[in-house]
């Protein structure tokens, strides 16, 4: 049995069409990605979304620090976090799954970065591993054995739940044609593939129909 797990296909994290404006945190060609996902869904015998999923006050925002920006690099709950622009609110325009993904089949949806004081970037715990979502949950429970992952963005969410996901024993698959990085740094994309690579998850250019 096998699943794919759409990392983060929401509207803050793509950039402005004609039917959308920017997204506050948008991932350069970030849409791309959907017609992928469209096309390769009905190949899977569970298709799982995440859904970054923030309170108004989460402490990964830039606007929650006096005298930080956009960027900086602070202690969070004794971990370096990233501080980002707000984004994904919860019951937000930005915070929906992007309009075009055919939503009709997703079959669940994995809320993330939940906690005000810790961010989330993988589909399974939160960056301190402290607290697990459900996903690896109804993974097991649907007897799923691999897991394919794309979305947004290869070198944050994308990396961390592919690298979760062969940590917790499943056959792990990276699509990249389904996948786009933000590139804070120059090669943070190519670093993450690499390090996914050494990790044991398979990294495949497109999936074959």
């Amino acid at each position: 049995m096998k699943a794919l797990i759409l990392v983060d296909i929401q509207n803050d994290f793509t950039p402005q069409t004609a039917n959308k404006p920017q997204g506050n945190l948008a991932v350069p060609k970030g849409n791309e990605v959907i017609n992928v996902a469209n096309k390769i869904m009905l190949h899977f015998d569970l298709v799982i979304a995440t859904q970054d999923w923030h309170p108004q006050n989460h402490q990964s925002f830039a606007s929650q620090h006096t005298n930080h920006n956009i960027g900086d690099l602070i202690q969070l709950n004794e971990l370096n976090q990233i501080l980002w622009p707000d984004h994904c609110v919860q019951n937000t325009f930005g915070a929906e799954l992007c309009e075009n993904l055919n939503r009709d089949l997703i079959d669940q949806i994995v809320f993330k970065g939940t906690a005000p004081q810790i961010d989330s970037y993988s589909g399974f715990f939160d960056n301190g591993h402290l607290k697990a979502t459900e996903l690896e949950t109804i993974l097991r429970e649907q007897n799923i054995e691999s897991v394919y992952i794309m979305g947004l963005a290869t070198d944050y969410c994308v990396k961390y739940t592919a690298l979760d996901a062969a940590k917790l024993g499943f056959d792990t698959h990276l699509i990249l044609e389904g996948c786009r990085g933000v590139e804070l740094q120059e090669g943070d994309c190519s670093n993450a593939i690499q390090e996914m690579k050494a990790a044991g998850v398979n990294i495949i250019n497109k999936i074959d129909l």
